[in-house]
C-alpha cells in the first residue's frame, strides 16, 4: 500500500500559537484516495530540522506532503532546504505562478516588489503546480529509489489552511498519475455508555477473528462516545463492503442498544431524528450542565422543529420557583439526586408542554463533592407520556470534559428510554 508523510512547518505550530489544522484535512485526503498516512511531524523554522524531518519522512514513507516556510519572509526558508535536498543547482522562475502573483497584488492594490518576485523562484528540479489563490506555488519533487530507499513524491505546499485546502486536489491527482492506488473502505460504528476498557473486553473474541486486512481503531469522545473505526485494505469495493457489512452487523449484535449509530452522527442528531419521527417536542432542565444539552440540540439545523426551551436551574430557588421541584424533596435527598432531577424532568415537560423532557444535576467539579456525592456525580431523567427514567454516572476529568459527558450520557439516556417504549 502506497504511504505518506506529513510534515508541517513552523515555530507558532511548536509554541501552540496556531492549530495545525492542515495535517487533519490533508489526512482525510490522502485516506479516501487509499493512501495511508504513517507519519505526521511538526518542525521549527531551523534549516537542519526541515531538513532532518523531510529526510526521515522520505525514507519512512512513499509521499511526503510538507506545509509552510513559503512566505515572502525572511524566515520562510523552506525553499533553500528542497534547493539543498533536490540537489538543484540554481532557481527557475515559474511564469504561471509569476502571473497569479501580479493578479493577486493588483487586485488588493499592493506594488510589486523583488521579495514578491521572488515567491515565484522555485528550484530547477522541482515540477510547479499552480497556486491559484495565493503567491507561493505548490512544488513536487521526484526523488528516484537510490536516494532515499523509495520511490518517493514530495509536495511542499503553503501553510495557509484555505490555499492548502483548495491545492490538496491538485496534488492527490499529481499523485495518482504517478502510482497505482490500493482503495480503504472504512466504516465507523458509533457507540455510548461503554467504557473504552470494558468495550474492548467485551468484543475482544470479535476482535481476534477479524481477517489480517480489516483493522479496527477506539476513538474515544465525551460527547461521542467510543466510535469503533473498521478500516480494511487492499480489496474490491465490492468485496470491501461485504467484509465490513459482515463485521460490523456482528458487532452491532453484541453491543445491542449501545449502538447509536454510524459514520459522522453525533447522540444530539439521533436525538432530534427520533423526535421528528414521532412528530413530538422536547425541552430541557439543566443544572450542572448549565445549558449544554441545549446547546447540543440547538446545534443541528432544523432543531426549531423539536426543542421548545430550557429552564437552567442553576441555584436550588430557580428548581424550586420556576419548575415546581419539592423544597422538601431537596432538603432530604438534595440537589444531586435522582429524585430531584425525575421532579426537574417532570416540572419542565409540564411547564413547557413538551412530549418529553431531560434533566440533570450534578457535581462537575474540580470541588463540591461529598463522600457520598463525589464530584463528577450526575444524576439524570428522561421524562415522556409513559414514564420517567433516571439514572446515574460518575466521570473523573476536568469541569469541561465532565460537562460534555453530563450533556451527552443525558442525550443517551432519552434516546435509549424512548426506543425501549419507557417514557
Amino acid at each position: 500500500m502506497t504511504t505518506a508523510s506529513i510534515c508541517t512547518i513552523g515555530d507558532e505550530i511548536l509554541i501552540g500559537q496556531i492549530l495545525d489544522t492542515n495535517s487533519a484535512f490533508i489526512s482525510r485526503a490522502l485516506n479516501k484516495s487509499g493512501i495511508k498516512v504513517v507519519h505526521i511531524a511538526s518542525c521549527s523554522d531551523s534549516r537542519k530540522d526541515i531538513l532532518d524531518t523531510l529526510k526521515r519522512c522520505l525514507k519512512s514513507s512513499d509521499i511526503v506532503i510538507a506545509t509552510g516556510g513559503l512566505g515572502p519572509t525572511k524566515d520562510d526558508i523552506t525553499k533553500n532546504v528542497l534547493m539543498t535536498l533536490s540537489g538543484s543547482k540554481r532557481f527557475k522562475r515559474s511564469r504561471s505562478q509569476m502571473e497569479i502573483i501580479k493578479n493577486i497584488l493588483t487586485a488588493r492594490g499592493i506594488q510589486m516588489l523583488d521579495i514578491n518576485r521572488m515567491q515565484a523562484d522555485v528550484p530547477q528540479n522541482c515540477t510547479v503546480i499552480p497556486n491559484k489563490i495565493g503567491t507561493a506555488p505548490i512544488m513536487q519533487f521526484h526523488f528516484p529509489k537510490e536516494k532515499f530507499g523509495r520511490d518517493n513524491l514530495l509536495f511542499s505546499m503553503p501553510g495557509v489552511p484555505f490555499e492548502t485546502e483548495n491545492a490538496v486536489p491538485n496534488v492527490i491527482a499529481a499523485i495518482q498519475a504517478h502510482y497505482k492506488l490500493d482503495k480503504i473502505f472504512h466504516r465507523t460504528i458509533c457507540t455510548f455508555g461503554i467504557a473504552e476498557s470494558v468495550l474492548s473486553k467485551m468484543i475482544e473474541k470479535w476482535e481476534d477473528s477479524l481477517p489480517e486486512n480489516l483493522h479496527l481503531a477506539y476513538l474515544p469522545n465525551p460527547i461521542l462516545g467510543v466510535r469503533l473505526r473498521l478500516s480494511i485494505y487492499g480489496t474490491t469495493q465490492k468485496e470491501g463492503e461485504e467484509e465490513l457489512d459482515k463485521y460490523s452487523a456482528s458487532l452491532k449484535q453484541i453491543l445491542g442498544d449501545a449502538v447509536y449509530g454510524e459514520g459522522e452522527t453525533n447522540p444530539q442528531t439521533v436525538a432530534g431524528e427520533l423526535l421528528l419521527e414521532r412528530g413530538a417536542t422536547i425541552s430541557t432542565a439543566e443544572s450542572c450542565t448549565g445549558g449544554y444539552v441545549a446547546h447540543l440540540l440547538t446545534g443541528i439545523p432544523g432543531s426549531s422543529r423539536y426543542y421548545w426551551g430550557s429552564v437552567i436551574s442553576y441555584d436550588n430557588s430557580v428548581k424550586i420557583s420556576t419548575i415546581g421541584v419539592s423544597e422538601k424533596t431537596i432538603k432530604k435527598y438534595g440537589a444531586v439526586s435522582r429524585e430531584c432531577v425525575k421532579e426537574m424532568a417532570k416540572g419542565v415537560r409540564k411547564k413547557l408542554g413538551t412530549t418529553y423532557s431531560i434533566s440533570t444535576s450534578g457535581i462537575a467539579g474540580p470541588s463540591g463533592g461529598t463522600p457520598s456525592k463525589p464530584v463528577g456525580t450526575l444524576w439524570m431523567a428522561a421524562s415522556g407520556p409513559k414514564g420517567t427514567v433516571t439514572a446515574t454516572i460518575v466521570s473523573k476529568s476536568t469541569r469541561k470534559i465532565n460537562i460534555e459527558r453530563f450533556a451527552a450520557s443525558a442525550l443517551d439516556l432519552f434516546r435509549r428510554s424512548l426506543i425501549a417504549g419507557k417514557i
